[in-house]
């Protein structure tokens, strides 16, 4: 059995390494089933930044090993290139070919014949951003402004209806990205990427989510509108705090039918300064778009009380240790690492800081709104209540 020199991983081992990576084992779990150090198996995985391999296969259009042994039987026993070809049901040009490629007649050897096929074979083929410049630049471009891969290709598609040249695949991005062997986007665009993994992972592999506190005299988010559930009303919002190093944290806010983000400024944690400043921040909408909004069971909207009686606005809450019921708010809690990574000290951020960050975030075009900006789609849900 062949090794690939690479902390002696065989290749039947790599190959297992890679199906395993595919359902979502993690190095621990990998290296474990096979007996390595997870550093092994990440030195295997960084090649192509954990991005699977295509399976190989041999196209039915190429000579298999038992013809090309046939060709060597026959070129033994003195048959011409024709009289093989037609024993085979192939082109006498294919046969001619392959001989020559192989040696000629006396130097003719099935098995390096079929080795040295395979191996010209393997030429990779060239990726779409390598051969469109333009494109590429485009790609780059948005990347650098923090648009996911999903994003791009979805605004190329809708962009460029009429010019499929212009459009390119999310999974083409990525792979241009982790795959620094193809040489077109530089690694350094990783860096904007939401979760800024050096290598991608599996969709299939699991994470845990954070366990969170509890709140007493709480409205159970099961008590909210139908029209909260289903998004059909905008005004209705998710809220949570996003925290950083040295006690520091921001306010989120999502509106949940246009996914439009806020984002305010707090000098503590305590109920009274976080109630009292998403009052202030809330009290600037107008009263169409002040209906609901979901928190999860932090103390700090103990006073959820007072900030509905400043804003009108209804509080409810998620069940304990229940992120996912606040989907929008955590999905956007992502987005935000992209540019508050763990460790950022938040208090030194100004209002006017937050504002930017959230006016490029409402500026940005979503997949789950057609990709269309949440900007739009609010403006649109204002109008049609008015």
């Amino acid at each position: 059995m062949s090794t690939s020199g690479r902390r002696g991983l065989s290749d039947d081992q790599q190959a297992e390494v890679w199906q395993r990576w595919k359902i979502g084992e993690s190095l621990s779990e990998i290296g474990l089933a096979l007996g390595k150090p997870a550093s092994s198996i990440r030195c295997v995985l960084l090649v192509r930044g954990g991005v699977v391999p295509t399976r190989r296969c041999r196209s039915e259009r190429t000579l298999s090993l038992s013809e090309r042994e046939e060709i060597s039987r026959g070129l033994s026993a003195g048959r011409s290139g024709r009289q093989i070809a037609a024993q085979l049901g192939r082109w006498p040009s294919t046969i001619s070919r392959e001989i020559i490629l192989g040696g000629g007649r006396d130097g003719y050897r099935a098995l390096e014949a079929d080795g040295a096929a395979w191996d010209r074979a393997r030429r990779p083929k060239a990726c779409v951003l390598s051969q469109r410049r333009r494109l590429c630049k485009i790609v780059a471009t948005k990347l650098a402004s923090y648009w996911s891969p999903k994003q791009i290709s979805g605004w190329l598609k809708e962009q460029y209806s009429e010019d499929e040249t212009m459009q390119v695949s999310h999974e083409t991005i990525y792979r241009s990205l982790f795959i620094q062997a193809r040489n077109v986007l530089k690694k350094e665009l990783i860096a904007h990427l939401r979760s800024r993994r050096t290598m991608r992972r599996s969709k299939l592999a699991s994470t845990k989510s954070q366990s969170r506190g509890h709140i007493v005299d709480a409205v159970s988010i099961r008590e909210r509108p139908a029209e909260v559930e289903d998004r059909a009303v905008p005004g209705h919002w998710e809220g949570d705090l996003l925290i950083g190093t040295k006690s520091s944290q921001i306010a989120t806010l999502v509106e949940r039918r246009s996914r439009f983000v806020m984002l305010t400024k707090l000098t503590g944690r305590d109920t009274v300064t976080v109630v009292s400043a998403l009052s202030k921040h809330v009290r600037t909408l107008p009263a169409n778009l002040r209906l609901s909004l979901t928190w999860d069971r932090g103390f700090e909207m103990a006073d959820h009380k007072d900030f509905t009686v400043a804003t009108d606005v209804k509080v409810y809450f998620c069940d304990p240790r229940s992120p996912w019921q606040r989907g929008s708010n955590e999905n956007t809690n992502g987005l935000l690492r992209q540019y508050f990574p763990k460790g950022t000290d938040l208090s030194v951020l100004t209002q006017a800081e937050l504002n930017r960050v959230a006016r490029q975030l409402n500026e940005r075009p979503r997949e789950t709104l057609g990709f269309k900006t949440p900007a739009c789609i609010l403006g649109q849900s204002v109008a049609a209540t008015d």
